[in-house]
């Protein structure tokens, strides 16, 4: 026996064909997908729809979404402003650069992310 070769692989059996009434159905499925798809070229009415649809959402819908995703990105800053405070109102500590350190650039001033920087500069550089 060579040495690396493989065993004899175990013979399957070949993959049973899908029912009829299987192939029918996602067949069925497939047609309508389509017509959602493309209702809008049944007529010149539907086509008029589009237009008004994509105008609506041009001038009121989109104008709309970077003021809310702004809103959500300051909420999610706040809460987890608010979420160090009381941490470091709770803790008793005098020293407020322990938990966030606002001279450290982006993200490393976090306390977390700056425990996690002080591990990995420990395990990278023993002493």
């Amino acid at each position: 026996s060579r040495r690396g070769s493989r065993p004899p692989a175990r013979s399957r059996p070949p993959p049973s064909n899908p029912s009829p009434a299987m192939s029918s159905a996602i067949g069925a499925f497939a047609n309508i997908a389509h017509k959602f798809v493309t209702w809008p070229q049944l007529s010149t009415q539907g086509f008029c729809n589009v237009i008004k649809i994509g105008t609506f959402c041009r001038t009121v819908v989109w104008p709309c979404v970077p003021p809310l995703l702004m809103y959500q990105y300051i909420r999610g800053v706040d809460e987890d402003v608010y979420a160090t405070e009381v941490l470091y109102y709770k803790s008793g500590s005098k020293d407020a650069k322990a938990f966030y350190d606002s001279s450290r650039i982006g993200l490393s001033a976090h306390w977390r992310l700056q425990q996690d920087l002080e591990t990995i500069r420990a395990a990278a550089n023993p002493e």
